[in-house]
C-alpha cells in the first residue's frame, strides 16, 4: 500500500486503485479533519488509523493545530493523544 499526501488530503493506494482517505482543510491555520473513508474490503487492517495518524503528523509538521469533526478521528484523537472530547464536534489539540 502506498500513501500519498495531497494538500489538505491523504490517500491510499493499494494495486493502483485508491482504497481510501483522510481529508483535513485549513482555515487559519487550523486543519479539521472532517472525513476518514477505507473501502469495505480492507476495513479491519488499521488503515484508517494509519491515515489519521498521518494526517495528525502532517499537520502538526506544518506547524498547525488540529481538530476534528469526523467521529473517527475523535476516538482516534483520544485513544492515541489523550484529547478530552468536549464537545461532539471539536477536539483541538496543539
Amino acid at each position: 500500500m502506498e500513501y500519498i499526501t495531497y494538500k489538505n488530503r491523504i490517500a491510499v493506494i493499494d494495486n493502483g486503485e485508491e482504497i481510501g482517505e483522510v481529508t483535513f482543510p485549513e482555515k487559519d491555520g487550523t486543519y479539521v479533519i472532517n472525513h476518514t473513508y477505507v473501502d469495505d474490503r480492507y476495513r479491519g487492517q488499521g488503515i484508517a488509523a494509519e491515515l489519521v495518524r498521518k494526517a495528525v503528523e502532517t499537520i502538526e509538521q506544518r506547524g498547525g493545530k488540529v481538530e476534528a469533526t469526523c467521529s473517527y478521528a475523535l476516538l482516534w484523537l483520544a485513544r492515541n493523544r489523550g484529547c478530552e472530547i468536549t464537545s461532539p464536534l471539536c477536539c483541538p489539540i496543539q
